[in-house]
């Protein structure tokens, strides 16, 4: 489940880096243990599966840690796979759970109990063009989630961006960094020059950008702000949160940065073939529907004949039938040359997310986030028709 590698690893300064099991794609996700003078301490103990609690079983014993002699709990971000065991820990410890306000927050509306952000996302996934057949598969998913996150923790302690903490025999200055998940915080040890990451800068992937409705409007904006940001902290050792912990942090950012400026341009070229394709397909329609118009008003026309109606009737029908076409055409010409994000979305990743609701709803959240940021940009034109035509959302390519 981990590819061959190994449960935990001691790293530089004694810090242990445990690869608990995940059950979809990223396979792994680093929890850190650091020893100090309160005690260990606890960094995104994982999700929560009978998997990653018998690998915590292992752990423990391999290295001789008793329940009772962690004595803190620190989380970069509220996400199930760095979030989840934090309830479980919490209740065989009896540490306290540091986590930012904004992450606590999220936890309990995405996951809480009678939450109804599930069918929120769904419904607004919905808007911007996922079918049917596949927004209940997405919500589905989210439902499932829950599980993997109870219990919450009871206690916790709220941490904010610049605030410094002592643990693991260091002093760590936390580090906000948005995009990723609202109210994400790493850490930084400006003495050793390590920073402990969560998902905000990661080796050889990109953390996904999470938009969500009623969420931050400009999510890609907000993560490309807090890479230029981090950029300027001089660290010399990563710990991600997934992945190996790895050198030239600095280059790293760069990289991530240069990703999301070629997606950018990439989508702006896609932008511009759906647009395309979708003026071709109404153009067709436009001609189907027009042909029909006309037909049915002919036919109109031919009965009122039959029937001896007056002239001044047969004319009003005729205006009829124009009135209809120049309708028709008028109807064509709004939902010609835009497109949604769903359709944007499996031109970029592909059939393959399609089967899989967990990766679809991570796509569709990248896609929106990417094309939101275009909109605000002047890149695209952002249309949402009203609710009471269904309030579907669509873009279209600036002229020229």
């Amino acid at each position: 489940m981990r590819d061959s590698q190994p449960l935990w690893t001691r790293r530089m300064s004694g810090i242990v880096q445990l690869r608990l099991p995940l059950p979809f794609a990223l396979k792994w996700v680093n929890a850190y243990l650091l020893r100090g003078e309160e005690g260990w301490t606890v960094v995104d103990p994982g999700l929560r599966t009978e998997e990653s609690e018998a690998a915590w079983e292992i752990v423990m014993d391999e290295l001789g840690i008793g329940w009772s002699d962690i004595g803190r709990i620190v989380l970069t971000h509220y996400h199930p796979d760095h979030y989840g065991l934090a309830g479980w820990l919490q209740s065989r410890t009896g540490a306290e759970v540091y986590l930012s306000e904004t992450a606590a927050l999220y936890a309990h509306r995405l996951w809480g109990e009678g939450e109804t952000f599930s069918a929120s996302l769904a419904g607004a996934f919905r808007a911007h063009g996922l079918p049917e057949t596949l927004s209940g598969g997405v919500l589905a998913h989210l439902e499932s989630v829950k599980r993997q996150v109870l219990p919450h923790p009871a206690r916790t302690r709220i941490i904010r961006a610049g605030d410094k903490l002592s643990f693991g025999g260091a002093e760590w200055e936390a580090v906000g960094g948005e995009g990723h998940a609202p109210g994400h915080l790493a850490f930084y040890d400006r003495d050793r020059r390590m920073m402990l990451c969560g998902d905000q800068v990661l080796p050889d992937i990109t953390p996904n950008i999470g938009w969500m409705p009623d969420g931050d409007p400009d999510p890609l904006g907000s993560y490309l702000s807090s890479l230029a940001r981090m950029a300027a902290i001089e660290v010399d050792t990563a710990f991600p949160g997934h992945r190996e912990p790895f050198a030239e942090y600095g280059r790293r950012v760069a990289e991530l940065r240069d990703h999301h400026a070629r997606r950018l341009a990439r989508m702006a070229e896609l932008a511009e073939e759906l647009a395309i394709r979708s003026a071709d397909t109404s153009d067709a329609g436009d001609a189907r529907a027009v042909a029909a118009t006309v037909d049915a008003a002919s036919a109109g026309a031919a009965s009122m004949d039959q029937a001896s109606v007056g002239a001044a009737s047969m004319d009003q029908a005729s205006a009829g039938a124009a009135s209809m076409e120049a309708s028709v055409r008028m109807n064509a010409a709004g939902s010609a040359g835009r497109f949604q994000s769903f359709a944007m979305c499996e031109t970029l990743f592909g059939e393959r997310v399609l089967g899989n609701p967990h990766n679809l709803r991570f796509a569709m959240a990248e896609t929106i986030a990417h094309l939101e940021r275009m909109a605000l940009s002047g890149m695209l034109i952002r249309e949402t028709e009203p609710a009471s035509a269904g309030g579907q959302v669509y873009y279209r390519p600036t002229e020229g």
